[in-house]
C-alpha cells in the first residue's frame, strides 16, 4: 500500500519515539523509509542521528536521510515530492497544560501541500501498539469513494478490530424545518429516509470493496460533521482518525477545508489523511 514513507523530524524529545511508530508502520507495510531533516547538517548531528537509528534497529540499506535547509514546510513538501513518497509521517503538538492536540501552522500547511498521504501521530510511543479502533469519515464529499477503499485496505493490513464509519445528513435542519409543516407521522418518515439515504450511500460503497476480516459499523449523524468526528471519535476512544483532503470546486467540499481546520485544532486521537 505505501511503498515509501516518510517521517519529518527534529531533535526533540518525541524524536525516538516517532521512528519507533513509523518502523511499524514500514515493517507492516513492507516499505522504504525516508527520514527528512530540516536544518543544517553538522557532523555532531549526523553522528546523533546515526546512533538513534542503529538503536532504534532500522534497516540502514531501507533507510535514506535527507538534510535540507529552508522554510520547513517546502523543504518537506519537495523532499516528499523528489523522493515519491506515498505517506509522510509527522508529530502533532500538545496545548500547553492541557490534553488537547492540535496542529501548528506549519503542520497545517504540510497537510493541505503535501503531495502524499499525511500521517499524524498525537502520542508516539518508543512501544508503539496498532490500532484497534478506526473511524473513517463517510461524508458525502468527491473524495469519500477513495476514503473508504484507501481506509479499508489500510484497516486490513493493519489487522483492525473496529472499522466505523461516520456519516453526516447533509442540510438537516433545512430540510427538517420544511417537513415539520406536515403531521408527526410524516417528519418521523422524513427523518427515517433521511438517514436510510445515508446509510445507502456508504453501504453502495462497501458492496464494491474488499471488507474481508473487518467488522464495519456505520453510523449516521445530524449535527455538524467535523464536530461529531471529534466526538464519536472521543466517545469509542478511536486510536484513529481517517479522513481525505478534497480539492473540489464543489460548494459542499468548499466547505471542508473549514471543517478540517476545526478537526485540526482539536485532534480527538491520530489522524490520517487521505491524498
Amino acid at each position: 500500500m505505501y511503498n515509501k514513507v516518510a517521517l519529518a523530524i527534529a531533535f526533540s524529545p518525541r524524536m525516538e519515539a516517532l521512528i519507533s511508530e513509523t518502523k511499524r508502520l514500514v515493517q507492516l507495510f513492507g516499505s522504504e523509509l525516508i527520514l527528512i531533516h530540516i536544518g543544517k547538517k553538522t557532523e555532531e548531528l549526523e553522528m546523533k542521528l546515526d546512533e538513534i537509528i542503529v538503536n532504534a534497529g532500522l534497516d540502514k540499506l531501507k533507510t535514506k536521510l535527507i538534510w535540507k535547509e529552508g522554510k520547513p514546510v517546502k523543504m518537506i513538501v519537495q523532499a516528499c515530492r523528489e523522493e515519491d513518497a506515498d505517506l509522510l509521517v509527522a508529530g502533532a503538538l500538545k496545548r500547553e497544560k492541557m490534553l488537547t492536540y492540535y496542529m501548528g501552522s506549519v503542520g497545517r500547511k504540510v497537510i493541505r501541500k503535501s503531495p502524499c498521504s499525511v500521517l499524524t501521530l498525537i502520542n508516539p510511543q518508543i512501544t508503539p501498539n496498532k490500532f484497534s479502533k478506526v473511524v473513517i469519515n463517510g461524508t458525502q464529499l468527491e473524495v469519500t469513494p477513495r476514503v473508504i477503499e484507501q481506509g479499508l485496505k489500510f484497516c486490513q493490513i493493519e489487522e483492525t478490530s473496529q472499522v466505523h464509519i461516520l456519516n453526516e445528513i447533509k442540510l438537516y435542519g433545512l430540510r427538517m424545518a420544511t417537513a415539520s409543516e406536515g403531521s408527526e407521522d410524516e417528519v418521523s418518515n422524513t427523518r427515517r429516509k433521511l438517514v436510510q439515504e445515508e446509510i445507502k450511500y456508504v453501504q453502495e460503497i462497501l458492496d464494491g470493496l474488499d471488507q474481508t476480516g473487518l467488522r464495519i459499523n456505520i453510523k449516521v449523524t445530524a449535527g455538524k460533521w467535523a464536530v461529531e468526528l471529534v466526538r464519536y471519535c472521543e466517545s469509542i476512544n478511536a486510536d484513529l482518525l481517517i479522513m481525505g483532503n478534497s480539492d473540489s470546486h464543489t460548494f459542499i467540499d468548499r466547505l471542508f477545508p473549514h471543517d478540517l481546520e476545526e478537526v485540526l485544532t482539536e485532534l480527538p486521537c491520530n489522524l490520517l489523511i487521505i491524498k
